[in-house]
């Protein structure tokens, strides 16, 4: 998740009162996603798994895309 500006490829949701903008493509790979703000921040759920497609980093996944 990043701050970001909307582009013509994007779909923009509200939802309870958050603004949500995510690549329409990106979308239908990862449904459903589930974004929860926990004490940490937030946590992001998909049917992506981030930690196998990822190596370039420690972080279990956190810094792929």
């Amino acid at each position: 998740m990043a701050l970001d500006e909307p582009k013509d490829s994007d779909e923009a949701y509200e939802i309870e009162g958050y603004k949500y903008i995510a690549d329409k493509d990106f979308m239908e790979k990862a449904k459903p996603v589930k974004i929860d703000f926990t004490s940490y921040g937030f946590k992001l759920s998909s049917n992506i798994d981030f930690n196998s497609s990822c190596s370039s980093c420690s972080t279990t996944g956190s810094c792929c895309s």
